[in-house]
């Protein structure tokens, strides 16, 4: 097992370390759902010990007072700022699910540029809509949660809806829904690599944007480079490594740093590239 796969497999367990949550079918709600995690893990997800941030905006933006949190804002910010999509490729649970399932075919399809940019759009609709899209009451849903996240559906739709009876009781279009966009995703994971990630996600969105300006970034060195093209063929994501090598696309996987024959590829501080320069 390679490092990057360690650390995406003690993200999910760490994050979801509420073990009695999972043997009782509960919800915890101790002091650790006041904490916002940097990746997509349902608030109600039996082992979830802390929230999530796309969930945990919605609910505040949709509610009574219409709050935008600058919390959850500046958490996302702080850690795309420091290394753009890294939360990505590194410590997201459904990314892992979504790779593990990549495994089953090696032959992937070209996920096509106009679904790479609907994760934009997302992102759009999914601040806005709780503002404007309001109830009798004025207020509004988490929409992206209620109506799209597989995430949700796979972490806290299964296991409560189909565990407890009370709540399989009450299982209706909604739920099919949910679990219909789920299998769909599930299923083009065997078939494209993680394209949940790539085309539907807010938070693979947003961090997208600081990928070209992050402080932690890839750098390649153009004495060494040998111009074998060896980068892009082994990029998941389908990046030309050499031409735009922090690409918004790039999960930082770093396949193409261990994979580079003349070690040209850097994965490191702004600081320390441009003092290299320098020297």
């Amino acid at each position: 097992m390679d490092t990057r796969r360690l650390v995406q497999w003690l993200s999910a367990i760490i994050s979801n370390a509420y073990f009695k949550g999972f043997a009782s079918l509960s919800i915890y709600q101790g002091v650790g759902k006041r904490v916002c995690v940097p990746v997509l893990n349902c608030y109600s997800c039996p082992g979830a010990l802390g929230s999530c941030p796309v969930g945990s905006m919605q609910s505040l933006l949709g509610g009574y007072k219409q709050q935008f949190s600058f919390y959850v804002a500046g958490l996302l910010t702080v850690v795309g700022a420091a290394s753009g999509r890294l939360a990505c490729g590194w410590l997201c649970p459904f990314g892992l699910v979504q790779e593990l399932l990549a495994r089953i075919s090696r032959r992937k399809l070209h996920l096509p540029a106009l679904a790479k940019k609907l994760k934009y759009l997302v992102l759009l609709l999914t601040i806005v809509l709780p503002v404007l899209w309001v109830n009798q009451a004025g207020l509004g849903s988490p929409y992206f949660c209620k109506f799209l996240c597989p995430a949700g559906t796979l972490e806290a739709g299964l296991p409560l809806g189909l565990g407890r009876p009370e709540l399989r009781a009450l299982l209706g279009s909604l739920f099919a829904w949910k679990a219909a966009v789920l299998f769909l995703i599930l299923f083009l994971s065997i078939i494209y690599f993680r394209p949940f990630c790539r085309s539907l996600c807010p938070l693979g969105a947003y961090y997208a944007l600081f990928n070209r300006v992050s402080w932690w970034r890839l750098e390649i060195n153009p004495e060494d480079c040998i111009d074998c093209g060896c980068c892009s063929q082994v990029c998941p994501v389908e990046i030309n490594v050499r031409e735009d090598p922090n690409s918004p696309e790039c999960i930082r996987c770093l396949r193409c740093r261990d994979n580079c024959p003349g070690r040209a590829i850097s994965f490191g501080r702004r600081d320390e590239a441009l003092l290299a320069r320098m020297e």
